[in-house]
């Protein structure tokens, strides 16, 4: 299944598509929750997909956000960053939601002098923090930004996008500030730089976008040996900086991807097999059923 577009978001919302959207470098636009989706509208969940763009959004009110590996319960305030790599599943719980959300493509932001390039931001990073639930003074320091953004777009200033990618990034900012300092500030010893360049190697194998790709590399020995280091040692650091073996590592993230393509995608079981490196059925069967206690037949029922 393709990412959701740009136009397939307008189509989604029925919401006018600005003129031009496809003559520009870059593509920005910002929307009140209570215009597109009024008191007397029923509340229709956001569908389970990647999108092709960037989406910030500030929600208040009772909300579900839905990941392959984790579901995150929103009581009252939320700010959500989401990003083309991973679908999620938004479910409301109550009709009583206000709020604004942007959406902007990579180019949008790329065009700053400062060359931002989006996956390189912790706020963005695939194992980063996508949901903050926000105190009401907090809900209120984004909200003033996003009335900035919703006044700015319809204005005749000539540098308006230059003003709104500024707008764009306080936010980000913002959201960042809110991680734990982990996240943001990780240490440079030797052992954490391989357990970072690990991650990324692992992470650089995802998404998998079609069945004919194959995961190409599976096993520990693949990664060490990537990695220009001794599988016993990557097994060491990795275990001393996560708490988790290379192995559990891989397995968790495949399946991850896994939960994703049977959920995601019309492809048959056979398929997302091979396609996550599986020989037989009958492995990635058992590699699931062992991971989750359900067949990927169950789980994707």
């Amino acid at each position: 299944m393709e990412p959701i577009s740009l136009e397939g978001f307008y189509q989604e919302t029925a919401s006018l598509i600005p003129e031009g959207i496809n003559k520009e470098i870059g593509h920005f636009n910002v929307f009140r929750i209570d215009d597109l989706f009024p008191a007397n509208k029923p509340r229709v969940p956001m569908s389970y997909n990647r999108r092709a763009y960037y989406k910030i959004s500030l929600i208040s009110g009772r909300n579900k956000a839905e990941y392959a590996d984790k579901v995150i319960d929103i009581e009252k305030n939320a700010l959500l960053f989401a990003t083309p790599k991973i679908p999620y599943h938004w479910l409301p719980e109550d009709d009583h939601q206000s709020g604004y959300f942007c959406i902007f493509t990579a180019d949008f932001l790329v065009q700053q002098k400062s060359g931002v390039i989006l996956d390189d931001l912790p706020i963005f990073q695939p194992r980063g923090y996508p949901v903050f639930q926000l105190t009401d003074e907090e809900a209120e320091d984004i909200l003033f930004i996003f009335r900035k953004m919703y006044k700015e777009l319809s204005s005749d200033y000539a540098y308006k996008y230059d003003l709104l990618r500024n707008y764009v990034m306080e936010v980000i900012h913002y959201g960042q500030k809110l991680q734990p300092a982990t996240a943001l500030y990780p240490t440079h010893t030797a052992a954490a730089r391989i357990s970072s360049l690990f991650i990324e190697l692992l992470e650089r194998q995802f998404p998998v976008e079609s069945p004919q790709q194959r995961l190409l590399l599976r096993t520990a020995k693949d990664y060490a040996d990537r990695l220009a280091v001794h599988v016993n040692h990557l097994n060491r650091v990795l275990k001393e900086n996560t708490g988790k073996t290379t192995t559990d590592l891989i397995s968790g993230r495949i399946l991850q991807e896994a939960k994703v393509l049977l959920k995601q995608t019309d492809w048959n079981i056979s398929e997302i097999a091979y396609s996550l490196g599986f020989e037989e059925v009958a492995h990635f069967s058992n590699f699931f059923r062992k991971q989750t206690t359900l067949s990927p037949v169950a789980f994707r029922s």
